[in-house]
């Protein structure tokens, strides 16, 4: 580190040290998804008993430490912007809130104080010799956050990837630094069943040579990326990637030769995968991380190349509302990108944006229930609206809905609908429409 090696040893602290800084209460953030450090998050849950609300927010969290524990209420007010496994329990039982925004807004509501910043805990790579650390798997939101807490605890680890782009932190900008190497947490592949591969060759008959792509993780953006090795000059410009990506990106297919910005280089703001895929993007020039503001703008992806978007439902009702947040009031995720792109790829020339979901889902009871549905669940959150919903993909096929009538839009989902359920779907739409 050269010259700054004073400045940095005079920030280190132990995790319980650095800790006992935050308020009582107010309003923390945390690094996002993959990133979130783990051993701040264990020193915070250990301290528990010093806090009284302390407002804890972020979007996804893997993080295996949990916050929201039963009676840990009292201490923390878990506050997600998107619910994963983590936040669905405590959100179910009233003991948690949640904020709804699309990803793109979220580090304007920082910056603006509409959803305040007292704190952030934050994950880094160690610093070069200008003290410049890296972001790693995860710009997002977290760099707005730095920008705009009063107090920022970064935990460096070797174990970051040195990822490049507008990702980079000084360590003047920490007031405490915890040295702890750690693994960053891997996700395991999804399964790819026949169903999925069924979706992917659907959605992959969609985007033609050169579009530049954005795909979320899970066994259906997988299956997609197995029906594109014929694909030529496809690019990436995307919230995040995981490691479905990769193949193409080694064989060519995704080279991003003809992106209108970034061109030759992979636009993300955040990784999710496994060690292979971190390993990948450690000091690639090829991959570059930015904000969600950036990477999110809808005014950014209209300016792609042909954009495709592909995106998931929990459900879609036959006038082509799509419920991906909420199962009824029982929030499941959130709204995260799939407006951001959706309404992206709608304003650029050759845009398309595909909602892909199979057509039916299995309880765990062995109840079957169909997803493309008469009327939503009661109470569920509409995350895209049928003005703005594009293409509806199903193993069944595909649903061109854009421009098209009620009665158009109707017929064309029952056709992509699971054979089981299509009597009752056509019941309804005679019951509307003859």
């Amino acid at each position: 580190m050269g010259s700054t090696d004073g400045l940095y040893s005079s920030k280190v602290v132990t995790a319980e040290e650095a800790i006992a800084h935050l308020p009582e209460a107010g309003n923390l953030w945390l690094h996002h998804a993959i990133m979130e450090p783990k051993t701040l998050v264990r020193a915070l849950v250990a301290a528990r008993e010093r806090f009284e609300g302390l407002r804890v927010f972020h979007m996804v969290r893997n993080g295996p430490v949990d916050i929201t524990e039963p009676g840990y209420e009292k201490y923390f007010i878990d506050n997600p912007l998107f619910a994963g496994a983590n936040s669905r329990a405590a959100l179910a039982d009233g003991r948690a809130d949640f904020t709804p925004a699309f990803f793109f807004e979220v580090p304007g509501l920082i910056r603006t104080g509409r959803i305040p910043c007292d704190a952030v805990l934050v994950q880094v790579s160690p610093p070069d010799e200008a003290g410049n650390c890296s972001m790693g798997a995860s710009v997002d939101y977290t760099m707005q956050a730095v920008k705009t807490a009063r107090l920022v605890i970064a935990q460096v680890n070797s174990h970051v990837p040195r990822t490049v782009g507008d990702c980079f932190l000084n360590i003047s900008e920490f007031d405490y630094i915890v040295e702890a190497d750690e693994d960053i947490w891997d996700i395991t592949p999804p399964v790819i069943g026949d169903v999925e591969k069924a979706i992917g060759a659907n959605c992959a008959s969609l985007i033609e040579d050169g579009a530049t792509l954005q795909l979320g993780i899970g066994g259906i953006p997988d299956a997609v990326m197995l029906f594109l090795e014929n694909k030529k000059d496809l690019g990436i410009h995307s919230e995040m990637i995981s490691d479905g990506t990769l193949a193409l990106f080694e064989k060519g297919v995704i080279n991003n030769s003809r992106k209108s910005e970034n061109r030759g280089k992979m636009t993300l703001m955040f990784l999710m995968g496994t060690q292979r895929l971190y390993r990948a993007a450690d000091g690639n020039p090829d991959i570059e991380m930015f904000p969600a503001d950036y990477v999110n703008h809808p005014m950014t992806i209209m300016r792609q190349y042909k954009p495709v978007a592909v995106n998931s439902a929990i459900e879609v009702d036959l006038q082509g509302q799509v419920v991906a947040t909420a199962m009824g009031l029982r929030q499941f995720s959130g709204t995260g990108g799939q407006v951001d792109f959706v309404r992206g790829c709608a304003m650029a020339e050759g845009g398309k944006a595909i909602i892909a979901m199979p057509s039916s889902t299995v309880k765990k009871d062995g109840t079957r229930l169909s997803k493309i549905v008469s009327f939503i669940a009661p109470g569920a959150p509409v995350t895209t609206g049928r003005d703005d919903v594009d293409y509806v993909v199903t193993e069944q096929g595909i649903a061109e809905l854009k421009g098209k009538s009620l009665r158009q839009r109707a017929k064309a989902l029952i056709e992509i609908a699971h054979p089981d359920f299509r009597a009752d779907l056509r019941a309804e739409f005679n019951k509307r429409f003859i």
